[in-house]
């Protein structure tokens, strides 16, 4: 089941988008919507405030964050790995993507989709 589930995340319409200009909150909230999964922002080490934008963001935390990228999308066919590095490639920020209920961490190595099915 595990391989058709794979396959068929390749077509799933389950695609996120994040816009710079989005609260961090509105983000999570969108991507637990898409994928059933949590995602953690950071300033530093702490978990960052989800009234932030991108841009209040910036002003936080010593890593430049890039508040001026264009968007970025995610599929559920991407490695957890591959989409966190594209935050920090694109925006310059670091996340973490969790379980729903946002307590254990998502191990990088399997899809979103995987994830979002608890196949870890």
């Amino acid at each position: 089941m595990g391989l058709i589930n794979n396959f068929m995340d390749k077509f799933k319409n389950a695609e996120f988008t994040v816009a710079p200009q989005k609260k961090l909150k509105t983000i999570s909230a969108d991507f637990k919507k898409a994928f059933n999964l949590s995602l953690v922002f950071y300033k530093g080490v702490q978990i960052a405030d989800g009234n932030l934008t991108l841009a209040a963001l910036n002003k936080k935390t010593s890593k430049d964050v890039k508040t001026n990228a264009a968007g970025i999308k995610i599929k559920a066919s991407m490695k957890v790995g591959e989409a966190e590095k594209l935050f920090d490639e694109a925006f310059g920020v670091t996340v973490q993507i969790k379980d729903f209920a946002g307590s254990k961490l998502v191990p990088n190595g399997i899809t979103i989709g995987q994830a979002a099915r608890g196949e870890y």
